[in-house]
């Protein structure tokens, strides 16, 4: 259990105003990060570096990957802009679609429906549902909302709103997943953008109630904070930011020039690439109005990042080559980074290979000073962590959100065989179910994504012991001085992994242990503030 206050969850909240002397600090610290990659790429590629030739390209190519990434983020970050609000006007016809689906807990819709009937702005809220279930009928309908029965409906989630589409004739439409609570503003915080248009859909960030429940609680709230900020702050500013599958705003012709909501894995991301395609701009609104929920347990998180792996590759393979001319520049550029984001699957175990395969057949990628790989690196890790802290700055809760994030690494290093799966899966164009993620806790003794990281663990040790065996009872006296820094130059590169493999288990053997709980039980909607706490009060 994550110890933490969680009572001020419940306020607006927004990114703060993006100032020019805070972007041009920034882009002071991204010129310096650049001089870094390019001093290390100086040093990197010489020709006294390389060891096995075809080790040393494909390391090359992993490594170069990653830097390419870390420069498109950068880059990113110089679009940085938080949209003035726009009042919104009166008389828009509004609808608000929220799906149900067997299994999902009633009580949850309660609050939810309860929740959407307070939204100020004159709305039709519409509960898609195919639980056939009569009491998601009446709690429907005790909150004023319209029940729709969609059974049978294919394209799961996507499915249904298509269907709902169909069904009803409003200009405007809010996707919101049954998990998040909306404040009673939020359809007056995004209106006002449609006043121009030729804006397709307005997305507002994600918050959540629940990331104090568990290890995997917070790290899965941890991996989002900069991307519902910064991240996609600065694809705003390009054009290019993405729908979420919950929060969004959809301008009914956007979606139908795009032939309707898209299906699949990764339904929000086609979408938007769709929408974008067909000419229509995105805005980002860097406002919390809604708070839902984040996987609690190891196993349900693993699941998600599953599916989301395997439909962002099928993005990556069938929607951006198809769509590819139809996009500018920004937008190329960011489907394509959004698109190779769960290579990092690949890339990660290279990198765990590499020490493995040094230390049980003496094979070598790169012949380098482990200091000297310091010398030229670290240069690049302090300006990178640097330009991470600048940016929380425009974070939408900056009290609870800022920080290193190390629980968020740790778990996205640990589900790096998920993200593998999920390419391979990808290339053999075989197909995995849309399954809702879990809304409560899933307790299992231990989970079989697990596996990996106890193969990882033992295969160090038993590692580690060769290598004191060796320095024992094998090698001379000149041969331990002469392979001393290459040893334990690997081994911190083995270490490091072993580590996160280590605080993984924790969340693993955690997630055995929690109580199962309905969140949303404990929140009161009465006490639901839509102020902004940055105004003044009248």
């Amino acid at each position: 259990m994550i110890n933490k206050s969680s009572k001020d969850l419940w306020i607006y909240r927004r990114a703060a105003r993006v100032k020019k002397s805070q972007k041009f600090l920034l882009g002071g610290l991204i010129i310096a990060g650049l001089i870094s990659i390019i001093r290390f790429g100086d040093w990197w590629f010489r020709e006294e570096h390389i060891g096995n030739f075809g080790l040393f390209i494909i390391l090359s190519m992993v490594l170069w990957y990653g830097m390419l990434r870390l420069i498109l983020i950068w880059i990113n970050y110089l679009g940085l802009r938080r949209p003035e609000k726009i009042p919104a006007p009166e008389g828009l016809s509004v609808a608000i679609f929220t799906t149900s689906s067997p299994g999902e807990p009633l009580s949850m819709f309660e609050k939810t429906l309860e929740a959407c009937a307070k939204i100020s702005y004159p709305h039709t809220t519409y509960l898609l549902d195919d639980t056939q279930d009569p009491a998601f009928r009446k709690v429907a309908e005790k909150h004023g909302a319209v029940w729709l029965e969609l059974v049978g409906i294919p394209g799961a989630k996507a499915g249904k709103i298509n269907a709902a589409l169909a069904k009803t004739e409003e200009e405007f439409i809010l996707v919101l997943d049954p998990d998040h609570i909306p404040f009673s503003n939020f359809l007056d915080e995004v209106l006002g953008f449609f006043s121009d248009p030729t804006v397709g859909y307005v997305q507002v960030s994600q918050g959540y109630y629940n990331q104090y429940r568990s290890f995997t609680a917070a790290a899965a709230a941890e991996q989002t904070y900069t991307f519902y900020g910064p991240t996609q702050m600065g694809m705003s500013g390009y054009n290019c930011a993405v729908a979420i599958g919950a929060n969004c705003t959809f301008r009914r012709k956007a979606l139908e020039s795009a032939g309707g909501h898209g299906t699949g894995l990764a339904e929000d991301l086609v979408t938007a690439i769709r929408i974008h395609a067909q000419g229509w701009k995105s805005v980002y609104h860097p406002a919390i109005v809604a708070r839902g929920l984040v996987p609690e347990d190891f196993g349900s998180f693993c699941k998600q990042q599953l599916k989301w792996a395997r439909g962002v590759h099928e993005v990556l393979f069938d929607e951006v080559p198809k769509l590819w001319a139809k996009l500018s520049i920004w937008q190329k550029l960011s489907y394509l980074t959004i698109g190779t984001y769960y290579l990092e699957g690949f890339t990660t175990l290279i990198y765990l290979l590499i020490p493995f395969l040094f230390f049980w057949t003496g094979l070598l990628p790169a012949q380098m000073y482990f200091m000297e790989f310091l010398k030229f690196g670290f240069p690049i890790a302090l300006i990178s962590l640097a330009i991470y802290l600048q940016v929380q700055q425009w974070l939408c809760h900056p009290s609870h959100e800022s920080g290193l994030h190390w629980r968020g690494m740790v778990m996205k290093f640990a589900c790096w065989p998920v993200f593998l799966l999920g390419f391979i899966l990808s290339i053999l164009d075989k197909k995995i179910p849309y399954i809702p993620t879990a809304k409560q806790a899933v307790i299992t003794k231990i989970s079989p994504f697990a596996k990996p990281l106890l193969i990882q663990i033992f295969l160090f040790f038993i590692t580690l012991g060769w290598i004191i065996y060796q320095r024992i009872y094998i090698l001379s006296e000149v041969q331990i001085l002469a392979s001393t820094e290459i040893t334990y130059g690997m081994l911190f590169f083995a270490f490091i992994p072993f580590l996160m493999a280590i605080f993984s288990l924790y969340a693993v053997w955690e997630s055995g242990r929690l109580k199962v709980t309905s969140p949303w039980e404990d929140v009161k909607i009465e006490s639901i503030s839509a102020k902004d706490p940055s105004q003044p009060t009248q």
